[in-house]
């Protein structure tokens, strides 16, 4: 039987209310174990509904309407990944699985436009601009805010993140995991990986599946009750700490023999620095990694996961 990871629900209100006592309870989480469950997190729950609702829609349409959202050459950075594409790091199966991606908007001209392209929006869904762009927004600062607490956590100043990750290379991404078929051939809804980013910020992980590998190498299950979201620290934060805050392996298993036909939808929210932000590692980290752009490192792992 696998057991629930060890993770009480902390409210990001904490932040404003008492940022010592946020800094310490997300401190532990991440530094335990890589991951945080935030609750009273004051995104909207009718937005959610919105975007969720958007982004069923999407997933409904036909194969190929929603390949004319595919971007050749485009890394999956936009638009549409379709279904058995991504692999994670290192497994030969693909995932079980099909995305769709939103960046951020920039306006004419702006010196990121080369590496962070325009969005797609799909004209057969009428809000899906309008609920998915706002749950960007409402993500991105909720992240901004989540960020406060680490900093303080690590001893730097408050606002340390806000220049890092201004007009960062930030990713929404709306996810289906479909019914999953009897004989799957040893493939999972997401084979066990780690984050690139900063740190994602999870929608939807109440409907049961992710895990993450403890430090004893035993799974456990993420339990995040409803109205929450769950928060990790992705690669470039880890390098950025020089490994004193984690990004921990977890995956997406499979559901209950019962649960097989029922389709999985979750929204990760992929928080960046901006493309050009020099990773250092901080001093007193127990490991030092060379120096690398947030784009360079971005292109390197996108690689590795057959995007690219």
């Amino acid at each position: 039987m696998t057991l629930a990871a060890d993770i009480k629900p902390i409210p990001l209100s904490l932040v404003e209310t008492d940022l010592a006592a946020a800094a310490a309870g997300f401190g532990d989480a991440f530094a335990r174990t890589g991951f945080a469950v935030v609750s009273d997190h004051g995104i909207d729950q009718g937005l959610i509904d919105r975007a969720n609702a958007a982004t069923k829609a999407f997933f409904a349409l036909p194969e190929d309407v929603k390949r004319r959202y595919v971007v050749p050459g485009g890394g999956g950075q936009r638009g549409l990944t379709p279904f058995g594409v991504e692999a994670a790091k290192g497994h030969a199966k693909a995932d079980l699985k099909e995305f769709w991606h939103v960046g951020r908007e920039l306006p004419p001209g702006h010196a990121y436009a080369s590496v962070m392209p325009a969005n797609l929006w799909p004209s057969e869904i009428p809000d899906f601009h309008e609920a998915v762009w706002a749950l960007f927004d409402a993500l991105d600062k909720t992240g901004a805010t989540l960020l406060r607490a680490i900093a303080v956590h690590l001893g730097l100043d408050v606002d340390f993140f806000a220049d890092p990750v201004r007009d960062g290379n930030s990713i929404l991404r709306l996810l289906h995991y479909p019914p999953v078929p009897p004989e799957t051939a040893g493939a999972i809804r997401a084979g066990a990986h780690e984050d690139i980013n900063v740190i994602t910020l999870l929608l939807g992980a109440e409907e049961a599946g992710l895990q993450l590998l403890g430090k004893d190498g035993e799974w456990r299950f993420i339990d995040a009750p409803a109205g929450s979201l769950v928060c990790n620290v992705g690669d470039m934060l880890q390098r950025l700490t020089g490994h004193r805050l984690p990004s921990t392996t977890h995956r997406v298993v499979n559901p209950a023999p019962e649960r097989m036909g029922v389709a999985r939808y979750s929204t990760p929210f992929f928080l960046h620095f901006r493309p050009d932000y020099l990773i250092t590692a901080l001093p007193g980290g127990p490991v030092e990694e060379p120096p690398i752009t947030a784009n360079d490192y971005l292109l390197e792992r996108l690689r590795d996961i057959k995007l690219l």
